[in-house]
């Protein structure tokens, strides 16, 4: 009887040591492909010949995509958070019919610049202006996502010798400003850029990020997410210094926000947390001296329960934006924020069709 037991005892065991070599296997496996995946559209930027460039311009080092030369110049700012790889899924098409530059802005991916930089709209607007000027050579057009949808704005209003016309993708009009800004759930990624800045991150803000943001993951990627996300950047980021975090299983705006914000400089968003960000520029000041021809594009939006804007932009705001410029095109998209990740053919064919019209 004693062997009988004797022998159950030693097949258990046998058998959760093997489920052990299995599970350490597994992780194994996952460590390395964490470790060595390459987001697929590398190869089909290089095909394009999108080719990633950097520039001193003053004192800033922008560091930039560039395309062939097929075209009129056309300058894409993504959003915030982002870098110019989220225009990685449009580039490739939009450089068959134009010259594309994708700038990362400062703030934002591998462009740098001096120690105190003043992070606000003049500051940035003035520079990218400066980059049109010195690498770009001649008025271009403009398309921005975001806050890059604001300072697009910005370089229409202020230096409309450089811009032949712009597209503004669902930029936070309005809504970035005080004291609507603090009714919007975009506060919330403010708020966070804010508390590293106070708390002191120790430089990995991305860690900072992932670790203070569970609801997100909630949203985003789903229960109990957040921590196998974290290791897997980690990892990534230790097997791959230096280098933009590609993370595989999450979708591609989760993609996007974690290369993104391993580059991001929070002190980006703690001026729009305290206001600074938009010292000296009124937006509605600013679309009212737009005199160049302008499409505005709205993406969805909601309210959550507590009356919180969920999107860039309310109806009445967007409707307000379209009262105050002088020449403007609306169009409705059925996408969430980063309306060029979400649908990328019906982006391209609506930047094709007005700019090449204009």
């Amino acid at each position: 009887m004693d062997s009988i037991f004797n022998s159950k005892i030693k097949i258990i065991l046998l058998s959760i040591g093997l489920l052990l070599i299995i599970i350490t296997v597994i992780i194994g496996g996952l460590i390395i492909y964490f470790q060595q995946y390459q987001n697929p559209a590398v190869e089909i930027l290089a095909e394009a010949g999108i080719v990633e460039k950097t520039a001193q311009v003053g004192a800033v080092n922008f560091n930039y995509a560039e395309g062939p030369d097929n075209g009129p110049p056309l300058l894409l700012l993504h959003a915030q958070l982002l870098d110019w790889y989220s225009y990685s899924l449009v580039l490739p098409e939009l450089s068959q019919y134009f010259h594309v530059y994708a700038v990362d802005y400062p703030g934002h991916g591998k462009t740098t610049y001096p120690k105190g930089y003043t992070m606000d709209a003049n500051q940035i607007g003035g520079d990218l202006a400066a980059f049109i000027e010195t690498v770009i050579g001649q008025p271009t057009y403009v398309v921005g996502n975001s806050s890059g949808g604001l300072l697009t704005a910005w370089l229409a209003a202020n230096r409309p010798d450089l811009v032949k016309a712009i597209v503004l993708e669902d930029p936070p009009l309005f809504a970035s400003e005080y004291p609507q800004i603090s009714e919007t759930i975009a506060y919330k990624s403010f708020s966070t850029s804010h508390s590293a800045i106070e708390e002191g991150y120790q430089g990995d803000f991305l860690d900072y990020w992932i670790a203070n943001s569970t609801q997100f993951f909630k949203t985003c990627t789903g229960p109990f997410s957040q921590q196998l996300i974290r290791f897997a950047v980690n990892s990534y980021k230790k097997a791959n210094p230096g280098e933009a975090v590609e993370i595989a299983f999450v979708p591609a705006s989760v993609q996007e926000i974690l290369r993104g914000l391993n580059y991001y400089d929070p002190s980006f968003g703690d001026a729009f947390y305290t206001g600074s960000w938009n010292n000296g520029f009124d937006h509605a000041e600013a679309l009212s001296t737009i005199k160049c021809p302008v499409l505005l594009i709205q993406s969805n939006f909601s309210y959550k329960e507590d009356g919180t804007l969920d999107g860039a932009m309310s109806q009445e705001m967007a409707d307000r934006a379209i009262s105050l410029i002088s020449d403007c095109t609306y169009v409705r998209v059925d996408a969430s924020h980063v309306t060029n990740l979400e649908t990328p053919d019906q982006y391209a064919q609506i930047l094709e069709d007005f700019f090449l019209s204009n």
